[in-house]
């Protein structure tokens, strides 16, 4: 998808009301193909957006040990249904010789690479790929708690499950110890 065609998702949305036995000049849904072709403009964003380039801003300091951020909100939608996941992204990386980015541009990576219809497994793996090849940290670690509608709402039925993924590089996959702080770290300090 190269370019946003705002006529064709409301072209799309009309086709699926009358799919589903909707009658899409009713009163309440005569807007709704452009509403939905507005949020789709807003949440499929990431489809324009390299998600690598927020870490291309870096900055000079000594700082050689764990930075963490955690509890970073993202939304998403399944590629496989087309349906909301939603949760949080926990971001860890050790810092090459004292380069670091900007603590913002950890969660813009994380929202850019979720918007897009996405599988929450290579979400994970992306940011981390992301991290890795940008800064060359010594390690990154990245984990993703998130609830998906399409388990939630169908099939299995199935609210408040949480899948949790992790992608592990560097000095993270090497040492145990290593990543054991960086869970103590998101487990306590809720």
């Amino acid at each position: 998808m190269n370019s946003f065609d705002h006529e064709k998702i409301k072209q799309g949305v009309q086709l699926l009301l009358e799919g589903i036995g909707e009658d899409p000049r009713r009163e309440g849904l005569l807007e709704t193909p452009d509403r939905v072709a507005r949020f789709y403009k807003e949440i499929f964003s990431g489809l324009n957006k390299p998600s690598h380039t927020y870490l291309e801003t870096s900055f000079t300091d000594d700082h050689e040990e764990l930075v963490l951020v955690k509890d970073i909100s993202f939304f998403s939608v399944c590629e496989h249904h087309l349906v909301p996941f939603f949760g949080q992204a926990h971001v860890a990386y050790i810092p090459k010789e004292g380069e670091v980015t900007g603590l913002s541009k950890l969660a813009r990576t994380v929202e850019a690479v979720a918007q897009k219809p996405q599988l929450q497994e290579r979400m994970t793996y992306t940011i981390a790929n992301n991290i890795m090849s940008v800064l060359q940290p010594h390690g990154v670690m990245v984990i993703l708690e998130a609830e998906h509608l399409c388990m939630a709402m169908r099939g299995v039925k199935k609210p408040g499950a949480v899948t949790v993924t992790s992608a592990v590089r560097g000095h993270f996959a090497q040492e145990l110890a290593a990543r054991q702080e960086v869970l103590e770290l998101i487990r306590h300090h809720k």
